[in-house]
C-alpha cells in the first residue's frame, strides 16, 4: 500500500490560511488535507468545499496536548507530508506596557512556540519535494512601535524559516516564509481592536497573497514579500536607518502622544 500524501494547514479556519487550504488541490495532487484550527465548525464547512478528503482537527496549538495529539496522529498513520502551512497566529497593536499579559504571552506561544513545535512534529514525515510554508509578515523586516511584540514574533518566524531552509536543502525539503503587507482579513478585528493603527497606505486582497505564495513555492524561494508597496517598504528598511523608519511610522499613525 502506497504512503498517503497529505498537506497540513494550521490557521485554516479563516484568512490567508483558509484560502491557502482552498487552493491546495489546484496546486498539487494530494490524498488528504488536514485542517487545523480552534473552530471545528469552520473547518468542516471548508472541507465540504474541497474536492479532496479532509480531516478536521479542532486544536488550540498553544496547548501542549494539542501538539501531542497531532504528533500521535502522524505517528499512527505515517503519511508523507508534502506541504505544511503554518498560518496560525495573531497580533495586538498597542503600546507594549498596555497589552494584557495573556495576549503578550499568547503571541509568543502561538506565533513562535507553536509554529516551531508543529514544524518539529511534521519534519520526520517530510521527504524530498516537501515544502513548509510559514506565514510571517512585512513587520518581520523592521521594528514596529505599538506592534513591537507582534513584529518581533514575526522576525523570529522569518529568521527561523530562512535558516532551517538552508539546513534542509540537502534533503530536498524547502521552507518558505511569506511576509504579507496590510491584508484584508479578520486579523485586524482582534489586532487593532483599539484602533491604534489608523493609516493604511495599501490593503491587499488575501487572494493576491495566496497567489504570490503558490508562485514562490514553485520558484523554491526562501521568502517572499508580495506586492509593489510591500517590496518598496522592504527596500526602505534596507536602505534607511530603522530609527528613521520607526519615526516615520509613528508620525503616519499619529502615535507620538499615545
Amino acid at each position: 500500500m502506497s504512503q498517503k500524501k497529505i498537506a497540513i494547514v494550521t490557521g485554516a479556519s479563516s484568512g490567508i490560511g483558509k484560502l491557502l487550504a482552498a487552493g491546495l488541490p489546484a496546486h498539487c495532487r494530494l490524498d488528504e488535507i488536514w485542517l487545523v484550527a480552534r473552530r471545528e465548525d469552520r473547518l468542516f464547512a471548508l472541507g465540504e468545499e474541497l474536492p479532496v478528503p479532509v480531516r478536521a482537527f479542532a486544536l488550540d496549538l498553544t496547548q501542549a496536548e494539542s501538539i501531542a495529539r497531532l504528533s500521535a496522529q502522524l505517528e499512527e498513520e505515517q503519511p508523507l507530508v508534502h506541504i505544511l502551512i503554518n498560518a496560525s497566529g495573531y497580533g495586538k497593536f498597542e503600546r507594549f506596557d498596555r497589552i494584557p499579559e495573556e495576549d503578550a504571552a499568547g503571541m509568543v506561544d502561538l506565533n513562535c512556540r507553536a509554529l516551531t513545535l508543529v514544524m518539529r512534529a511534521v519534519l520526520p514525515f517530510c521527504a524530498k519535494g516537501s515544502t513548509i510554508v510559514n506565514i510571517a509578515s512585512v513587520a518581520a523586516l523592521q521594528p514596529v512601535p505599538f506592534g513591537a511584540e507582534y513584529a518581533a514574533t514575526k522576525a523570529y518566524v522569518l529568521s527561523l524559516s530562512r535558516a532551517v531552509n538552508q539546513e534542509l536543502r540537502p534533503r530536498g525539503i524547502r521552507v518558505l516564509a511569506v511576509c504579507p503587507y496590510w491584508t484584508k482579513t479578520a486579523f485586524f478585528d482582534r489586532a487593532n481592536k483599539q484602533s491604534v493603527i489608523t493609516h493604511f497606505d495599501c490593503m491587499y486582497d488575501p487572494a493576491f497573497i495566496v497567489k504570490k505564495t503558490f508562485a514562490a513555492m514553485k520558484k523554491k524561494r526562501d521568502y517572499v514579500v508580495p506586492g509593489f508597496i510591500a517590496k518598496a517598504t522592504h527596500a526602505a528598511t534596507k536602505l534607511l536607518p530603522h530609527s528613521l523608519v520607526m519615526r516615520v511610522f509613528i508620525g503616519q499613525q499619529k502615535l507620538k502622544n499615545k
